[in-house]
């Protein structure tokens, strides 16, 4: 028979906490913070050590996760030295003049933002397909809203959920759960696919059967922030264009024949974003003047991963505390393994079984994804679920998988109003308006998951 300690308790007093300030739409990092404190008072009883363990704990935590920042900062930084060569208006060109009906705008725009979100996250994809897609997406009768629709469920949705090139949501989940990062992935492969099919489906025949209600549906024109600057040296971008797709396709290739994954993935994918940054940039612009200009890139892409991790980083650390490895790195040796006592502790008082643990990592990805971030949620998700794994003897690698999938389509852009504006801004709608479109499609589809979650877990 388990017994809790103080320390058990104030982790799950806290984890309550943080889960109503996530109801209530309110940040979570003080309460993190709080919450590590309280853990380090009282497992050790000195003031001063609680207050070096909350610097140990994100010291930790941002070992785990800087990977991961690094290699969205670099591809970030790639894809503004690309912007400004124009590349990226080339690589989408063949796509612009195949689509011909709204039906192809909305699945062309849809495919391009997944494919793009895969390579360099969603917030820059949407720029991009933003300024070179909706226009040509106007010109053929698609209504904005459904423009808009398509590059939230296939980028905010489809992409950021899975993050199989990059790797980012994996590897946060799959630290949380102490499981490698490659399980999540192979597990997550089946529900994403429930989830984005069934997703995809259902925004698709709601937007023929409004079309076919108001065949005079109007359409927001494109603003003229986000135009297509035009490309002054053609040659040069579309050799640049050239170069950047056979890396690419070399980097998947040699992905998939070496079975290179996890953190080796990420480093071949972040170095060779550096080098294409470098490459672009001397190219572009002569070496002289990339020396400054590459510094210029590197800034914006650092800042634009920071601000996205240093939420992710406080929280990330508090959840990891439920981890033995991580716990014993953080409060020393003898550190107790918080999440597998509790795990057990549910065991002998509660009746826990598969329906059960999957209602609840739905419940609580759903509410961690309501702060719009849709990584803050994930080290709780992934704890969560190897929590419940060792529980009712699950599989961890599934229901972390289920959790992640949830918290990123509810939190990464798609339900959330204060979470779609980038898409809703260049699209000239309002974030609400698009927020309700996705709704039933989101919601239809994390119903649908749980289901075949259930046969999977």
């Amino acid at each position: 028979m388990v017994t809790l300690s103080l320390v058990h308790y104030i982790f799950i007093i806290m984890t309550v906490i943080i889960l109503g300030f996530l109801i209530f739409k309110k940040e979570i990092v003080i309460p993190c913070i709080m919450g590590i404190l309280l853990i380090g008072l009282a497992y050790t009883g000195n003031v001063v050590t609680s207050v070096q363990i909350l610097n140990s704990a994100i010291i930790t935590s941002n070992s785990e996760l800087f990977g991961i920042m690094l290699v969205i900062a670099l591809v970030t930084a790639m894809s503004k030295a690309m912007h400004t060569a124009g590349i990226d208006e080339l690589m989408i060109r063949p796509v612009r003049k195949i689509i011909r009906r709204p039906s192809g705008a909305f699945w062309g725009i849809g495919i391009c933002m997944l494919i793009v979100s895969w390579l360099i996250w969603p917030s820059p994809a949407v720029v991009l397909i933003g300024a070179l897609l909706l226009p040509v997406a106007g010109r053929v009768g698609l209504p904005a809203i459904w423009a808009a629709v398509a590059m939230n469920i296939f980028g905010h949705g489809m992409g950021l959920s899975s993050d199989y090139f990059i790797q980012g949501a994996p590897a946060i989940t799959a630290a949380s759960a102490s499981i490698p990062v490659t399980s999540v992935i192979s597990a997550s492969v089946p529900l994403w696919a429930v989830m984005s099919v069934t997703v995809a489906a259902v925004s698709f025949f709601m937007m023929k059967r409004e079309m076919k209600k108001n065949a005079g549906a109007g359409q927001a024109e494109i603003s003229s922030e986000y135009a297509v600057s035009e490309i002054t040296r053609p040659v040069l971008a579309r050799v640049l264009a050239i170069v950047v797709t056979v890396t690419f396709a070399a980097i998947i290739i040699a992905m998939i024949a070496l079975k290179i994954q996890g953190g080796d993935a990420t480093a071949l994918v972040a170095g060779a974003a550096l080098i294409l940054t470098c490459v672009i940039t001397i190219a572009g612009s002569g070496f002289q003047a990339a020396l400054s200009e590459t510094v210029d890139y590197l800034k914006e892409g650092f800042v634009f991963s920071v601000r996205i991790f240093a939420p992710v980083l406080v929280i990330a650390a508090f959840f990891f505390l439920g981890s033995e490895d991580y716990a014993v790195r953080i409060l020393g040796e003898g550190a107790p393994a918080i999440l597998n006592d509790i795990s057990f502790f549910i065991s002998d008082h509660v009746p826990v079984n598969s329906v059960f643990c999957v209602i609840v990592e739905v419940l609580v990805g759903i509410i961690t994804g309501l702060d719009g971030s849709g990584f803050s949620g994930l080290p709780l998700v992934g704890s969560i679920a190897g929590t419940f794994s060792a529980t009712a003897g699950l599989d961890t690698a599934s229901l972390a998988a289920l959790g992640q999938l949830t918290t990123v389509w509810v939190g990464g852009g798609t339900i959330i109003p204060w979470g779609v504006v980038p898409v809703a801004a260049i699209c000239g709608i309002s974030p609400a308006e698009l927020a309700r479109k996705n709704m039933i499609p989101v919601v239809t589809g994390i119903v649908v998951t749980a289901v075949a979650a259930l046969f999977l877990v």
